[in-house]
C-alpha cells in the first residue's frame, strides 16, 4: 500500500511506462492511420490536404513517411527523437492548419498524439529501446 501512495517512482517503472507509450502510440499510429492511408493511396493522392503547396500527392507521401516509417522507428525505439520530428510536424499541421476553426473534438486525437510525442521527445526512448541497446 505504501508503494501505491508514494510520489517517488522507480527507474524500472519509468522505463516500462516509456516502453508502453512508445509501443501503443507507435503501433496505433501505424495501424489506425498509416496503413489505411496507404491502402487508399490512389484515391487520396489527388485530393489530400496540401498545406505547403507541394501538391497533394507529395503531402500524402510525407504523411505516409511519418505515419508508417517513423511510427515503426518509434515503436522500436530506434532513432527515436529524429523519428518524432515528422510525427510532431504532422500533428501540428492537423492541429493548427487542417482543423483550424473547427470543433475541438476534431483535433483531440492529434493533440493527444502530439503531447505524447513531445513527452517522449523530452525524456527520450527509455532503457528498453534499440537506442539504449546501441548506447545512444
Amino acid at each position: 500500500m505504501k508503494k501505491i501512495l508514494t510520489t517517488a517512482y522507480t527507474d524500472t517503472g519509468f522505463n516500462i511506462a516509456l516502453l508502453l507509450l512508445r509501443g501503443v502510440f507507435g503501433f496505433t499510429m501505424f495501424i489506425n492511420h498509416g496503413v489505411p492511408k496507404l491502402m487508399q493511396y490512389s484515391s487520396r493522392s489527388q485530393s489530400f490536404y496540401d498545406p505547403f503547396g507541394i501538391g497533394s500527392e507529395w503531402s500524402l507521401i510525407l504523411v505516409l513517411f511519418a505515419e508508417l516509417f517513423c511510427s515503426i522507428l518509434l515503436l522500436l525505439g530506434l532513432f527515436t527523437r529524429l523519428a518524432l520530428i515528422p510525427l510532431l510536424i504532422t500533428m501540428g499541421v492537423i492541429l493548427f492548419m487542417l482543423n483550424k476553426g473547427k470543433a475541438f473534438s476534431e483535433s483531440e486525437m492529434a493533440l493527444i498524439y502530439g503531447v505524447v510525442y513531445m513527452v517522449i521527445m523530452i525524456v527520450g526512448p527509455g532503457k528498453y529501446s534499440v537506442d539504449a541497446a546501441m548506447g545512444h
